[in-house]
């Protein structure tokens, strides 16, 4: 089989992918790769605690690689950390990167270009699929996750701290992508066919966080400020 590592964001995209990994048993899916703000100690973006990424990663019977980044990095330096990181997995024999991305162009073509440099050749079990109908698979199998952010400017706080289940995608907005696979909403998985047991935690409160560049000129966040959206509710999980 194909020795592979998948790119785990902890949310229901990098699940399914995995998921539908298992059943192809094509590849041999030995390691998950998850960066961190190591600031904080929480998954980047989805701000789950680092101890939450542990469980799960137990309960999925599966190792677990964390790559700590001190918070909001000038995207040189993320390039520089990944490619020391992926040349490290390619020396330890893997030869498949896989990733949750549906749909989004510019991320894929980024991803095979980073990883071509250090001869992974990256894998998109979930490309082009629908993602109404991959929303509605991860639900009939028996995922469970809850929504852990979500983009204030497109979602009000009410979405946040939600179980994602058919009732939230009925109330979703028209316009916003029933997978948030553009930056809509974030979750962590639990639960699932795929997991030993469940991962316990209990819900905590709901904050805004608004972020802002630094200084760096070669800061990839502070290049994309026009663009992209600064302001997201986050729910936090307290490990049980």
């Amino acid at each position: 089989m194909k020795k592979a590592y998948l790119n785990w964001s902890s949310g229901k995209d990098a699940a399914l992918a995995l998921y539908k990994i298992l059943n192809r048993g094509e590849y041999s899916v030995e390691k998950l790769l998850t960066t961190v703000n190591s600031e904080i100690d929480r998954i980047s973006m989805h701000g789950v605690r680092t101890e939450l990424l542990k469980s799960q990663a137990a309960q999925l019977g599966l190792q677990l690689e964390i790559v700590g980044l001190n918070g909001n990095v000038p995207l040189s330096l993320y390039n520089q950390v990944m490619d020391t990181q992926t040349a490290k997995l390619r020396n330890e024999g893997f030869e498949y990167s896989l990733f949750g991305d549906i749909f989004l162009e510019d991320l894929r073509k980024y991803r095979e270009e980073q990883l071509d440099k250090v001869g992974l050749k990256p894998v998109f079990p979930l490309w082009k699929i629908d993602t109404l109908e991959l929303m509605q698979e991860f639900l009939e199998v028996g995922f469970k996750a809850i929504v852990v952010c979500v983009n204030s400017r497109l979602l009000d706080r009410s979405f946040c701290g939600r179980i994602l289940d058919r009732e939230f995608l009925s109330s979703l907005p028209a316009g916003v992508d029933p997978c948030g696979e553009n930056g809509e909403f974030h979750t962590f998985v639990y639960d699932g066919p795929i997991f030993k047991e469940p991962v316990k935690f209990q819900i905590g409160e709901v904050v805004e966080r608004i972020f802002q560049p630094t200084d760096n000129e070669d800061d990839c966040f502070k290049e994309k400020t026009d663009s992209w959206d600064t302001a997201f509710w986050y729910c936090d999980l307290i490990p049980e």
